[in-house]
C-alpha cells in the first residue's frame, strides 16, 4: 500500500510539474514585464506587421484605414481608404501585400503607395474575402479565403463553394488552391527557410503544419495544436504565437508554453516589430498594444 501510495504522490507531483511548465511564459516574457496599450482609437484592429526598420502596420478595417506606428513611438494613419484591409505581409522588395475584401481582392501597395489590384477571383467567382497572407522566400504568396458577411457587400451568399487556402505562385499571375479541407482557414504563417507553414482552423479550433513542396503544394498536413486562432506570428525559436483569448503560445513541438493576457474581449493579430524586432505588437479590437520579449521575431 505504501508503494501505491508514494507512486501516486509521485505521479502528481509530475502532473503539477507538467501543468505548471505548460503555463511558464517565463520563457518568453521576463517576469513583472506587463502589456502596454500604445492607443484605443479604433473600432477594430488587425494585420500588424513590420516593415524592414521595426515600424508596424496595422489595419482598423471598420474605418478602412492602414496604421502605421513608428519605430520613434507615433501614430500615423498610412493609407485611407485602404479597400477595406485585413491582413498585410512585406515582400522582399517592400511592397505591402494587403488582403483588401471590399471587393475580395488581393492588393499589392508600392512604396509609393500605388495599389496594384493582384486578383480577386479563382475560377471566374469572387474570392469569399482574402482575410490572412504570408509570402514565402520565392515570393509566392499563400493566403486563406475564409468567408465573413461584410456590411459593404451586396452579395449574401459564399461566392466560393468552400473556404480554402490558396498559393499564388511566385511569376503572380497562376492561383491555385492548396488546402480545401478545413472548416474555416484564417492566421496563416510560415517558416523563414520555406519548409514549413502554419494555418488555423479557427471554426474547427484546431492548427495545423503543412511541408511546403518544391511546386508550392502542402503535404504532410499535421495537427500542431488544439485551438484555433484569428491570426498568428513565430519568433527566431520556432515558438507560433496564436490569438483569440490573450495571445497563447507553443513550441515548436505544439506543446503549449504559456499565455500572454490582454485586457480585451478579442485578440485578432499579432507581430514582432521595433528596432530590434523584439517587442510583440498586438492587434486586440480598439487597441494596439505591445510587450517586451525575451525572443525575436522572424518577421
Amino acid at each position: 500500500m505504501k508503494y501505491y501510495s508514494l507512486l501516486f504522490t509521485f505521479l502528481m507531483l509530475l502532473n503539477f510539474m507538467a501543468a505548471a511548465q505548460d503555463n511558464d511564459i517565463s520563457g518568453i516574457i521576463r517576469d513583472g514585464t506587463q502589456v502596454e496599450k500604445l492607443s484605443g482609437e479604433f473600432i477594430f484592429t488587425e494585420g500588424p506587421v513590420a516593415d524592414s526598420r521595426g515600424n508596424v502596420y496595422f489595419t482598423d478595417q471598420p474605418n478602412d484605414r492602414i496604421m502605421v506606428w513608428t519605430i520613434e513611438d507615433k501614430l500615423a494613419t498610412y493609407m485611407q481608404p485602404s479597400g477595406r484591409s485585413n491582413g498585410l505581409f512585406f515582400d522582399s522588395k517592400g511592397n505591402l501585400w494587403s488582403c483588401a475584401d471590399e471587393n475580395n481582392a488581393l492588393w499589392k501597395i508600392g512604396p509609393g503607395k500605388n495599389v496594384e489590384v493582384i486578383l480577386n477571383k479563382y475560377n471566374d467567382k469572387l474570392l469569399n474575402g482574402p482575410n490572412d497572407l504570408w509570402i514565402a522566400p520565392d515570393g509566392g504568396v499563400y493566403f486563406t479565403d475564409p468567408f465573413y458577411r461584410r456590411s459593404w457587400w451586396a452579395h449574401k451568399d459564399m461566392p466560393q463553394e468552400k473556404q480554402c487556402v490558396y498559393y499564388l505562385k511566385p511569376e503572380h499571375r497562376t492561383l491555385i488552391r492548396v488546402a480545401d479541407d478545413l472548416q474555416q482557414p484564417n492566421g496563416i504563417i510560415g517558416t523563414k527557410d520555406g519548409k514549413t507553414l502554419y494555418v488555423a482552423d479557427i471554426r474547427a479550433n484546431k492548427t495545423w503544419s503543412y511541408s511546403i513542396a518544391e511546386d508550392g503544394t502542402l503535404t504532410a498536413k499535421k495537427l500542431f495544436c488544439e485551438l484555433g486562432s484569428d491570426g498568428m506570428t513565430i519568433d527566431n525559436k520556432g515558438n507560433i504565437y496564436l490569438t483569440g483569448k490573450g495571445v497563447t503560445v507553443f513550441d515548436k513541438t505544439g506543446r503549449q508554453i504559456g499565455n500572454i493576457a490582454v485586457p480585451e474581449n478579442w485578440t485578432a493579430n499579432v507581430c514582432f516589430g521595433g528596432r530590434d524586432r523584439k517587442s510583440l505588437y498586438i492587434t486586440a479590437s480598439k487597441g494596439l498594444y505591445r510587450i517586451r520579449t525575451r525572443k525575436k521575431g522572424v518577421y
